[in-house]
C-alpha cells in the first residue's frame, strides 16, 4: 500500500517521536511505501519554532521527506496562517496514494487532497485534528476569520471526500463539532500513542537510565516535561513536593523553562537536592527518562508526553479535565475539586506500594488506547 503523510498544516519534525514520527515509522515498519509532504516549518535544536529549506531526503523515520516552501503571494508569516503551498496535488499525482492522512483539519491544502480523492474514488482520505479551545482559536481574530471563516469553510467543502476526521481529544471533538459544525457521526477518536516496549525491553531500559539519573533502589521518581510556561502548573507541582519531605520521592524536570516561570523554579531547586533539571531531552532519552520513572505529572494543560509516559508505564497526575477522563482507569490521580497536589504527594509518600499497582493499570490502557501498531492499522483499511 502506498501511504502518503501531508504535514503541511501540522509540521513534521525529523527526529522527534510525535504523532506525524511514530505513525510515519510504522507505516514503514508494516512493509508500506510511504511518503511525506511537508511545510519547511520544524524546530530547532531548543525546541522552538523556525523554517528549514525546501528539498528531498530520507527523513529520520524510513520515509521520503518532500519539503515545499509557502507560496509568496502574501508575506511569510501570512502564509505561514493560510497555509498555501505551490505544486501540492502534482505531488501527490506523482506519488499516486492509496490512503492520505492529512494532519489537521486546518489548511488550504486539505483542497488539493479532496480534488485527487475526487478523481481517484478508490483512495481513502483521512484528516486528523488537534485543535481544540486550549491551543487554537483563542484570540477574536483567530476564532473568527482564521478557524469560522477560513479553516471552517475549506474543511466543510470538503467533507464529502474525506473518509473520517480523526480528533486526536476528547477536547478536539468538541472543537470540531462546535465551531466547525462536524457530525458525530464524521469522526472517530484518534489518541496520540506511544511506543510500548515488551518487558524485557522496558527493563533493561529503566534498568539503565535509573542507574545514570542516579534513582536508588525503593526511590520514587516523579518527571514533568516540556515547554513549560505558568500554564503547565509546574511551580504549583514543585511547591507541592517540597512540603513533602520524603528522601524516598525525587522530582525530575525535562524540558524547556520559559522566562514566566524560570527564576522561580530555579529558586525552589536551590532549596530541595531532590529536584533536578536536566533541560531539553530528544525523544528516545525523554523515552528513557519516563521509563526510569515511575510518575508522569501534568496537573496544567495537556500535552503529547502524557501518552508516551503511559507508554513507558508511568501513573500519571493529570488536571482533571474531560479530554484526560479516555486515559484514566485507576492509573494516577485526577487534579481538580476532589483532590489536590499536595494530597497527591502526600499519598505517594504514605504509600509508595500504590503507585507500583497503577503503572500496571497504566501499561493496560496504554496497550488498550495507545499502541500505535494498532493506530497505525486502522488507516489500512
Amino acid at each position: 500500500m502506498r501511504i502518503l503523510h501531508l504535514c503541511l498544516s501540522n509540521f513534521y519534525v525529523d527526529g522527534y517521536s510525535y504523532q506525524e514520527n511514530e505513525l510515519v515509522r510504522q507505516n514503514v515498519i508494516d512493509g508500506h511505501t510511504v511518503e511525506i509532504i511537508a511545510s519547511t516549518e520544524t524546530l530547532n535544536l531548543d525546541g522552538e519554532v523556525c523554517y528549514t529549506l525546501p528539498g528531498r531526503y530520507l527523513g529520520d523515520d524510513g520515509a521520503l521527506v518532500d519539503r515545499v516552501a509557502y507560496r509568496k503571494w502574501l508575506p511569510h508569516a501570512v502564509m505561514t496562517k493560510l497555509r498555501m503551498h505551490p505544486g501540492i496535488y502534482r505531488r501527490i499525482q506523482d506519488f499516486a496514494p492509496d490512503v492520505i492522512l492529512f494532519h489537521s483539519a486546518c489548511g488550504w491544502e486539505i483542497f488539493s487532497a479532496a480534488k485527487y480523492v475526487k478523481l481517484n474514488p478508490h483512495v481513502k482520505l483521512y484528516v486528523d485534528s488537534h485543535e481544540d479551545f486550549i491551543n487554537s482559536a483563542r484570540g477574536f481574530l483567530s476564532k473568527w476569520l482564521l478557524h469560522f471563516c477560513y479553516y471552517r469553510t475549506i474543511l466543510r467543502l470538503n467533507l464529502r471526500y474525506i473518509a473520517k476526521l480523526l480528533p486526536v481529544a476528547i477536547s478536539s471533538v468538541e472543537f470540531l463539532q462546535g465551531h466547525y459544525g462536524v457530525s458525530a457521526e464524521k469522526m472517530e477518536l484518534y489518541p496520540l500513542g506511544g511506543l510500548i516496549e515488551d518487558d524485557a525491553d522496558y527493563e533493561k531500559r529503566r534498568k539503565e537510565a535509573r542507574v545514570i539519573l542516579g534513582i536508588q533502589s525503593g526511590q520514587i521518581a516523579i518527571v514533568q516535561s516540556g515547554k513549560m510556561d505558568a500554564s503547565k502548573k509546574l511551580v504549583e507541582a514543585l511547591r507541592a513536593f517540597v512540603a513533602v519531605p520524603d528522601p524516598q520521592l525525587k522530582f525530575f524536570i525535562a524540558g524547556l523553562l520559559k522566562p514566566d516561570i524560570e527564576s522561580t523554579v530555579r529558586q525552589i531547586m536551590a532549596i530541595d537536592p531532590r529536584i533536578e533539571y536536566l533541560g531539553w531531552k530528544a525523544a528516545e532519552e525523554l523515552r528513557s527518562v519516563l521509563s526510569a520513572a515511575d510518575i508522569y505529572c501534568q496537573p496544567g494543560t495537556q500535552s503529547s508526553t502524557m501518552q508516551m509516559s503511559l507508554s513507558c508505564r508511568c501513573a500519571v497526575i493529570l488536571d482533571d479535565i474531560t479530554s484526560h477522563k479516555p486515559y484514566f482507569d485507576g492509573n494516577g490521580w485526577l487534579i481538580g475539586k476532589k483532590i489536590g497536589l499536595p494530597e497527591v504527594f502526600a499519598q505517594i509518600s504514605q504509600n509508595p506500594d500504590a503507585v507500583h499497582a497503577m503503572k500496571v493499570k497504566a501499561h493496560k490502557v496504554a496497550l488498550r488506547m495507545l499502541d500505535y501498531r494498532l493506530l497505525a492499522a486502522r488507516i489500512y483499511n
